[in-house]
C-alpha cells in the first residue's frame, strides 16, 4: 500500500508550477547537495548547472556531506553525481512543461522551493561464504521542485 506523497508547502497555484519525482534511485547525499545547490536559481541557469555536472564540466558544491571529499578547480569541496543530476533535470523539465501548460512564461521563473525527501527502501541480501548473507538495502528518494514567476 502506498502513501500519498504531498507537497511541504502550499504556494500560489497562478504564479507558480510544481513537480514531484518520485522514489528515484539516486543517492540521498547527492540530491541534498543538488537542491541545496539550485535552489532560487532561475530555470535557465538551474538547466545549465545541471546539464554541466551531467557532462562533467561543472561540479556541484558540497556543503553537508563533504567528508573526504577533496576541492574542485575554482572552488570548494565538490562532486559530480552525475545520475542525480540527469533525474533532476527530469524533475526541473517536468515543472517548466507545467508552467507552460498554466499560460505561465517559465522564461522568467525560478526555483523557489526544492525539498528531498526519504523514499521506500528496497531490502536486498548478499550471499556470503559459509550460508550467512549481508543485508544490501537500496534507497530512493523522492524530490519536490516549485517554480515561481518573477
Amino acid at each position: 500500500m502506498h502513501m500519498k506523497l504531498n507537497y511541504s508547502i502550499e504556494p500560489e497555484p497562478e504564479k507558480t508550477s510544481k513537480a514531484i519525482g518520485k522514489e528515484l534511485h539516486i543517492s540521498r547525499k547527492h540530491a541534498h547537495e543538488i537542491s541545496s545547490a539550485i535552489k532560487g536559481m532561475k530555470v535557465e541557469t538551474a538547466r545549465g548547472f545541471l546539464e554541466g555536472v551531467s557532462a562533467l564540466k561543472q561540479a556541484v558544491p558540497y556543503g553537508r556531506y563533504k567528508r573526504n571529499i577533496p576541492h574542485r578547480k575554482g572552488m570548494c569541496t565538490g562532486r559530480y553525481p552525475q545520475k542525480a543530476a540527469k533525474e533532476f533535470l527530469k524533475v526541473l523539465q517536468n515543472a517548466e512543461n507545467n508552467a507552460r501548460y498554466k499560460g505561465i512564461d517559465s522564461e522568467n521563473m525560478r526555483v523557489s522551493h526544492i525539498a528531498t525527501k526519504k523514499g521506500h527502501t528496497f531490502r536486498g541480501a548478499f550471499p556470503r561464504a559459509q550460508g550467512r548473507a549481508t543485508p544490501k538495502n537500496h534507497e530512493t528518494v523522492s524530490v519536490e521542485m516549485v517554480l515561481e514567476a518573477q
